[in-house]
C-alpha cells in the first residue's frame, strides 16, 4: 500500500472504515496501481478479501504485491484471500478444458449461456465473504478489476449494475464490509454501455478516485492527476461533494503525490 495515499484519504489499516463503496476510475491512463494499493491495504488490515480479477493473472498481482510487502500466496493458504482468476476461468468455460463437476462453483458461467446473468458470480462473492464459524478476519472486502470486462464478455449493463447493487446490499449493508471496483472510462468514447455503467456507479459511490492522464501528454516526472471525490451529498443532500486534486508519480515500490505544479522536478 502507499502511505501517502492513506494520508490523503485519512485511512489506516489499523481501523478500516466499514460499509463503503469505492469507485476507482481511470481515463487516458492506467489506474491499476490503485487496485494494488487497496488489495495490500485490506490484506494488511486483516480483512477477508474476495478478489474478482478479470484483467490479469494471479502471478501478475502476486509479483506486484510482493513489492508492497504482501504475499498473496500466503493469504490464499490462510483463507484470507479468495482469488477468482477470470482469464483462466473464461478459457476453461469457452474451450471446455475443465469438466463440470456437480456442486463446483462456476462464477463466470454466463459466458457460455445464451441469456447471460451474473447470479452465479454474486453467489460466489456472497459465499466467499460470509463469515464461517471460527473466522477471526475483520470486515469482508470485495475487489473487482476491471468491471468493464464483464461487458466485454457479454453481460448487459443492467446485469452488471444489478450485480453491484446486490453486492452492496450483501457486503456493505449486511456484512458491514467494503467494495472497491475499478472501471476504465473515456468521455469521448463511443462505448455507450461502458459509459452508462461508469456514470451510474459514480452516482452511488461513497468515494471516487479518478485518475487521468495529463492533458499536455507524457511527462517523466508527473504521470497523471488524481481527483479524490468524497460523496458528502449522499448523506447530506444540501452539501456539495468534497473534491481534492493532486498529481502523482509512480515509482517501483511507491507512488508519490503532490499539489499540481509542485513536483520535485519543477521545484
Amino acid at each position: 500500500m502507499f502511505a501517502e495515499l492513506n494520508e490523503l484519504l485519512g485511512a489506516s489499516p489499523q481501523r478500516p472504515e466499514p460499509g463503503k463503496f469505492t469507485l476507482l476510475r481511470d481515463t487516458r491512463t492506467d489506474g491499476s496501481f490503485l487496485v494494488h494499493h487497496f488489495l495490500s491495504f485490506y490484506l494488511r488490515a486483516g480483512c477477508k478479501v474476495c478478489f474478482v480479477a478479470l484483467l490479469q493473472s494471479f502471478s501478475h498481482y502476486h509479483i506486484v504485491a510482493q513489492k508492497l510487502g504482501v504475499s498473496l500466496t500466503a493469504a490464499k493458504e490462510q483463507g484470507q484471500l479468495v482469488f477468482l482468476e477470470g482469464l483462466k476461468s473464461c478459457l476453461d468455460l469457452v474451450f471446455g478444458e475443465e469438466e463440470e463437476q456437480p456442486g463446483q462453483p462456476r462464477p463466470l458461467q454466463f459466458v457460455s449461456e445464451s441469456s447471460p446473468n451474473l447470479k452465479a458470480l454474486f453467489d460466489f462473492v456472497r459465499t466467499s465473504l460470509t463469515p464461517a464459524s471460527g473466522d477471526s478476519w475483520k470486515g469482508p472486502v470485495l475487489l473487482v478489476d476491471d468491471l468493464g470486462v464483464l461487458l466485454s464478455l457479454g453481460a448487459a449493463p443492467v446485469a452488471v449494475l444489478d450485480f453491484i447493487h446486490y453486492c452492496r446490499v450483501a457486503v456493505c449493508s449486511q456484512l458491514k464490509g467494503n467494495i472497491v471496483v475499478l472501471v476504465h472510462s473515456n468521455e469521448d468514447s463511443e462505448d455507450e454501455e461502458n459509459e452508462l455503467v461508469v456514470n451510474s456507479l459514480c452516482h452511488h459511490s461513497d468515494l471516487i478516485l479518478w485518475v487521468e492522464g495529463l492533458a499536455t501528454g507524457f511527462c517523466k516526472d508527473v504521470h497523471g492527476q488524481i481527483k479524490i471525490i468524497r460523496r458528502v451529498s449522499l448523506e447530506l443532500t444540501a452539501e456539495q461533494d468534497l473534491v481534492q486534486i493532486y498529481q502523482y508519480k509512480i515509482q517501483d515500490k511507491n507512488v508519490t503525490f503532490f499539489a499540481r505544479g509542485l513536483s520535485a522536478a519543477v521545484l
